[in-house]
């Protein structure tokens, strides 16, 4: 029983080391293949975007990750997003409104459904606004008067 305790107790030690040393926040990281990753505390963007960036992690980053490249075959790249960058007002209308249709990304075809991420024009705004901007993006802003005429549904 003692064994056990001991290893139990060594085991929660080491979560909490790990937490408090390396997993409480967001860094830059590389990968084998010297990639470098930018996370969300370390853009840009999330200081400049700051109420986009608090969404974009509460909502968006399940599904396209804090890196900004989806997951293949599920979840579109926003990073480099061709289809991002040719509609602003589209990407508003989906984080208002969700789609249900096919979409191609980079040239691969993304059929998850989205659900819609914001319950106001505003929030919609800013957080496309801080995904047009992460990561090294450089897709300009949208603004308020540009989308007011989108309609909610739901």
């Amino acid at each position: 029983m003692k064994k056990i305790n001991s290893i139990i107790i060594s085991l929660l030690l080491i979560v909490a080391i790990s937490i408090s040393f390396g997993f409480s926040s967001f860094n830059t990281n590389s990968n084998s293949n010297d990639v470098t990753m930018v996370t969300p505390q370390d853009d840009a963007a999330a200081a400049k975007y700051p109420a986009g960036a608090k969404i974009y992690t509460a909502k968006c980053l399940a599904c396209h990750q804090a890196t900004g490249m989806g997951i293949p075959s599920a979840f579109p790249p926003l990073k480099g997003s061709d289809y991002l960058f040719a509609d602003k007002k589209r990407a508003v209308t989906q984080a208002l409104n969700g789609s249900h249709e096919d979409i191609t990304v980079n040239g691969a075809v993304y059929s998850m459904p989205m659900p819609f991420q914001v319950d106001t024009h505003e929030d919609a705004v800013a957080v496309i606004n801080y995904v047009l901007n992460a990561w090294g993006n450089d897709g300009g802003t949208i603004t308020l008067d540009e989308v007011k005429d989108i309609k909610i549904v739901r």
